[in-house]
């Protein structure tokens, strides 16, 4: 058993018994934990629950890999006789009911934004290996494939792609191009916004001399739909009546929501997950590929990062364009040497930067948040935790910063409710 899954849950879990379990029991040759997030109050969660609990006892009957998997319920319940009710419906264990703490940890970690959601991750190392368990459960319900862990894109995405013209092209012919993918539906009206820009924002790319190319994986409810939106798009896309290649893909980028735009390097690696904001940001397409910036500026379009997990805000005096760029510079360093860490670490940033001057933007979040007028001002936002952590000095400097960072990373910072 690894020291990291028990620095991840704890020692102990509880099973619908009430018992504990120790998570050393789980078994020397566990190699993979399903995190399942979920609530009792919620109707698809106890839908999800039960087809998990036919996958679970069918696996743990009928696979070679018995032994390699667990899974443990991570509750958002609020009640505990609602939590403890659920549980008993479950072969699993799950995350004492009282461990708040830790579950907010599980949440901010895995990103996750919506339940149910399952998400499977190596036991040895806690990395995510399938961010969207809820298509392994019902594209595999044997568990041929486990452990479920990620394929090239090359491999997923391999077959014909469609154009608007009905002319199909390989996918191989994306070899040596930056590609977005792009997961949308035109019965959501973000989506149809999206699309608009998109559309400009690939035609600027393309007429720089850039090899790009956007693949439509569609979630439209009919063909019909499909083929309506798909007209108003000049790249390709998966068809439509393909619809395990379209889950496989979702399944290898653990999509919880639309529209979402991955955008891939020309080797097929991800840049970023947050092609919606990067576009929306810059409509001249200045910054393509959009490799992810150590510091960001808040604004409308990107705001919605801020509740995908803690996020470090510097709040300056700044009204005009070019007066947040000291700010920028005092953190970025700070933001630069967290990144590369985790980089190198192939996990995921546990803290985002922005700098916010005094805009509309600042002003809602201040008041959404009950955070004093004062600038400049240095809080963390945990807006999934509903927790903040204000750092109260006089002047605020990169040593200031990177001991407030290190701290919150640390857990060495008391939280207040926002």
């Amino acid at each position: 058993m690894s020291a990291f899954l028990l620095s991840l849950l704890g020692e102990r879990l509880v099973n619908s018994a009430k018992a504990e379990v120790d998570v050393q029991s789980l078994g020397a040759r566990l190699s993979l934990v399903g995190l399942f997030f979920g609530c009792s109050l919620n109707a698809p969660c106890k839908q999800f629950n039960s087809n998990l609990c036919e996958f679970y006892s069918r696996f743990k009957k009928t696979s070679e890999h018995k032994d390699k998997l667990e899974i443990v319920f991570i509750s958002s319940d609020q009640d505990q006789k609602h939590w403890q009710d659920f549980l008993q419906e479950m072969p699993w264990p799950a995350l004492p009911f009282k461990d708040r703490h830790k579950k907010m940890k599980l949440w901010n970690k895995y990103k996750v934004t919506s339940i149910p959601s399952l998400v499977f991750v190596d036991a040895a190392t806690g990395k995510v290996v399938c961010r969207n368990g809820l298509l392994v459960v019902r594209d595999d319900p044997k568990g041929l494939e486990f452990p479920w862990g990620p394929k090239p894109f090359a491999e997923v995405v391999a077959g014909p792609l469609l154009r608007n013209n009905r002319q199909t092209t390989d996918s191989s012919s994306l070899e040596g191009h930056y590609v977005g993918v792009y997961f949308s539906a035109h019965w959501c009206p973000p989506c149809r916004s999206l699309t608009r820009v998109l559309v400009e924002s690939y035609r600027t790319v393309k007429e720089s001399g850039h090899k790009f190319e956007i693949v439509f994986v569609s979630a439209d409810r009919s063909e019909e739909s499909f083929k309506q939106y798909f007209s108003e798009m000049p790249w390709l896309a998966v068809p439509y009546s393909d619809e395990a290649r379209r889950s496989r893909l979702n399944r290898l980028y653990g999509i919880q929501g639309i529209p979402t735009l991955i955008l891939l390097d020309t080797e097929g690696h991800m840049i970023t997950r947050q092609g919606r904001v990067e576009v929306l940001n810059d409509p001249e397409c200045r910054l393509f590929p959009w490799h992810p910036r150590p510091v960001l500026e808040l604004s409308e379009s990107n705001a919605v990062q801020l509740h995908e997990g803690p996020c470090l805000v510097l709040f300056v005096d700044a009204e005009e364009e070019g007066e947040l760029e000291p700010a920028k510079e005092l953190i970025q360093p700070i933001a630069e040497k967290l990144m590369a860490k985790y980089k190198a670490k192939e996990e995921e940033m546990p803290l985002l930067f922005f700098v916010a001057g005094e805009d509309d933007m600042s002003d809602s979040l201040r008041d959404y948040t009950n955070l004093p007028e004062a600038a400049p001002l240095l809080p963390i936002l945990d807006m999934l935790a509903r927790a903040k952590y204000v750092r109260d000095v006089e002047e605020i400097t990169p040593t200031v910063v990177e001991q407030f960072v290190s701290d919150f990373l640390a857990e060495k910072l008391k939280p207040d409710p926002i």
